[in-house]
This record gives structure tokens, sequence and C-alpha cells, in this order.
């Protein structure tokens, strides 16, 4: 019978190798066709920047501002083909450019599917060939909430601009520059100093103070079902099927916004239940039973503030780093593809339940779904085998191939050893959790900075 039921397990997770295999490569290749969110967040940044101008001191002037920024803006949107452009880059480009261009020329048809740029962008032609039009305001008043939008039509078409631009938005803006220039600068520079610290510690002590840790009573092959045949198969293969069905029968009449928040929502959820099922039931058939009360992950969780504090020390010190490797990265590949599709829907959304749904999504559900499987399970048992060090970069490795984008798998890599040393060093799975929360959460607080 043991025979027969390895050689079941050994059949299983060979074919899971082999469709993992497969879905991973298609995955990264895909990856590649993405464009770069970089530059969406370049542009907000300008446009941030040229809302909250008035509000910004002279002496600080030259800190926060290189040039004109709706030039830069339109500069960056004409390195990129047109028809590769959103419609409200398009239509931002064709403002902020000179009625000269050919974009105004009577044999260019530019079409917009969205109503109000197609209606601005008619009034923006009769503008250029009659100075004297006078635009739809009703048109104007319907893209008010695009802040930025609005105020490059207020200038363009010769409006009030103090309109577009009131003193309660321009020190908004203000504070909102200074939080996205700031912010990174004080976590590297307070990272930093803990890194050093620490490094210090462990110099003088000559060893890495790492805490016991409890693998569950599973080998390789256990591991290879639950990563290939739960995370990649049934958990981004087979559960999407079923989230994406459920989410367009009950939500199908909601927002374009509210329907992709929902099925990235219950896409998280779908994903986590196979993985975790399979770990349950390993659980069960090596100990017997599965006891609710029994910390099978080593969540450690008291002293809660103890816990808490070392997954914020782990955050803080792999900062520095992961953006160490994403600036090398930068320099050495210019134009980079491949970021996550979560990153654009969280920057373009102004749906408010959505946008809660999609934090809850990224700084709760998936930090403990992906520290369970990860750090929970397959790093203490990849430390057992292969020792502490190769059980971490390992874990680490499969950690950023998971998330499927080229572009992103350095820092994730660089991500998931931090993660890997805090679970080890603090003996406490919900310390990574809190840092891997954290980590998703400043990611999800720039983007929130960033919308205009």
């Amino acid at each position: 019978m043991n025979k027969n039921i390895s050689r079941s397990k050994l059949f299983f997770a060979f074919l899971s190798l082999i469709i993992t295999f497969f879905v991973w490569q298609q995955g990264l290749k895909e990856s590649l066709e993405r464009p770069s969110v970089s530059f969406d967040i370049g542009q907000k940044e300008k446009e941030i920047v040229e809302l909250a101008l008035p509000s910004i001191p002279k002496d600080l002037r030259n800190f926060f501002i290189a040039g004109d920024p709706v030039a830069e803006i339109n500069e960056s949107l004409s390195s990129v083909p047109f028809d590769k452009l959103t419609e409200r880059n398009k239509l931002i480009y064709l403002i902020s450019s000179n009625p000269e261009e050919k974009y105004f020329d009577n044999n260019l048809q530019v079409n917009f599917e969205n109503e109000q740029y197609r209606l601005v962008f008619n009034d923006l032609i009769r503008k250029s060939k009659d100075s004297n039009f006078e635009p739809n305001e009703y048109v104007l008043y319907q893209l008010k909430e695009d802040r930025f939008l609005y105020h490059l039509l207020s200038k363009r078409l010769n409006l009030n601009v103090s309109e577009s631009i009131t003193n309660k938005l321009s020190k908004t803006m203000f504070f909102k520059i200074v939080a996205i220039r700031l912010l990174p600068i004080l976590t590297i520079i307070f990272g930093s100093i803990i890194v050093v610290s620490t490094f210090w510690n462990v110099l003088k002590n000559k060893k890495i103070p790492w805490k016991e840790f409890n693998p569950l009573d599973l080998n390789l092959l256990d591991m290879v079902l639950l990563i290939a045949g739960g995370f990649v198969v049934l958990g981004e293969v087979v559960s999407p099927i079923f989230s994406i069905t459920f989410v367009e029968l009950v939500a199908s009449n909601l927002s374009i916004e509210l329907n992709q928040a929902l099925k990235i929502f219950f896409g998280y959820l779908f994903m986590a239940i196979p993985p975790l099922t399979i770990v349950y039931y390993q659980i069960k058939s090596s100990d017997g039973k599965f006891q609710i009360k029994k910390d099978y992950f080593q969540f450690n969780f008291s002293p809660l503030k103890v816990a808490i504090f070392q997954g914020l020390k782990g955050w803080l010190m792999i900062i520095p780093f992961v953006l160490l490797v994403s600036l090398i990265m930068n320099l050495l590949i210019e134009n980079q593809n491949g970021s996550n599709p979560l990153l654009e829907i969280v920057l373009n959304n102004r749906n408010h339940f959505s946008f809660l749904l999609l934090f809850i999504t990224t700084t709760v559900f998936a930090p403990l779904f992906e520290e369970i499987i990860f750090r929970g399970v397959l790093l203490p048992i990849l430390s057992r085998d292969f020792g502490i060090l190769l059980g971490i970069t390992i874990s680490s490795f499969i950690f950023a191939l998971a998330h499927l984008s080229v572009s992103e798998i350095p820092p994730l890599f660089v991500l998931g050893l931090g993660l890997g040393f805090t679970r080890l060093i603090s003996g406490r799975l919900i310390s990574s959790v809190v840092m891997h929360s954290l980590w998703n959460g400043l990611t999800f607080f720039n983007l929130f900075l960033l919308r205009t």
C-alpha cells in the first residue's frame, strides 16, 4: 500500500512540476509584454508637482522642480507611440501640445471610447480653429474629479486657473510630494543604521542569532506537491476559473473598477484554498489529526508587541537592499517591462470601496497566505534538509518566481531573503507576516499618494 501511495505521489508531483514549468514559463514570458508601471508613476509625480506649484516655497523649488512639469510630461508621452498611450494620456498629450501639431489636423481621426474625452477633444479642435469659441462648461465640469486633467484644460482653454487649483488642493499636493520624496529617504536612513548596528553585533558575537524552528514532519516530495500542485496548478491555473466566474455572476453590473477589485479579492481567496487544504491534509496525515490550538507554523504571537517590533525592524533593514537592487536594475535595463498589473490598477483606481478591497487584499490576505506557504511550511523544511542559509536562498528564489514578473525577480528575491532571515532570527512567523504587510502597505501608500 505504501508503495502505491509513493508511486501516486511521485506521479502527481512529476506531473505538477511539468505543468508548473510551462505555466511559469508562459507567465514570465507574458510579463515581458506588460508595460512598466514606472512610466505612469513618474508621470503622476510630475502631475502632483504641477498642482502643488502655488504652495511650494521659492527656496525649495529647485529641490522639487527640475523644469516645467507639463513640458516634461509632454516630452515623455511623445517618446511613446501615440496608439500605445492610454486614452487619458492621449488627451493629456493633445492638450499639452501646440495647436499646430498634426493631431489637430482635419484629416486625423482620434477616436476616444470615453465620451467625455471625445467631447473635450472636439472642443479643442474647435478652439484651435476659432479662438473665440467657448467650450462646453458642463463637459469640463464632468472631468473635475481628475484634478490634473481639469487644470490642464483650464490653462489650455484660457479659463480661470485658480478654480482648477484651489489653495487647499495645492497644499494637499505639496504635502503629497513632500511625503513621496522624503519617505524613501527616511526609511533608507533608519534602515541603514539598523543594518550597520546588526552587522556589527553579528561580527562581534561571530554568529547569527538563529532561533529554534520547528519544521513540519514533511519531506521534499510533499513540498513539490504543495508548491507545484497546490500553489501553481490548483491555485494559479484552476482557481481563477472559479473566482472569475463567481465575480462575473454576482458583479456583472458593477463598475469596471469594482469588478477588477472583486476579481483580485476573490482571486486571492480562491487561490489560497487549494494549497492550504493540501497543508491541512499533509499535517493530518503525518500528525494523526489537525489540532487548531497547535502552532504548526510557529506564529508565536505572544508577546505581540515584540513580534510587531521584529517585523518593523526587518522591514526597515531590507528597504535599502531592495531599493539598491531596483536602482541597479534601472541602470542596467532602461525600459523594464513586466510590472505587477495590480500596481497600475491601484494607481488608477478612483472607487473608494474597490480601493479598500485592494488594500485589504494586498496588506492582509496576500502577506498572510504567502508567509504561511513560503516561510511557515517551505522555509523550515528546506532549512532542515539543506541548512539555514541555503534554505532561505532557495525559498526566496521560489517566492520571487511565483510572482511571474521577470523584472521583479531580483528585488523580490532580496525581499524574500529579508523575510526568511526575519522568520528564522525572530523565531516567529507573525514577524515575517508583519514585515510583508508593511512592505505591501508602503507600496500601496505610495500609489495612494500618487493619485491625482
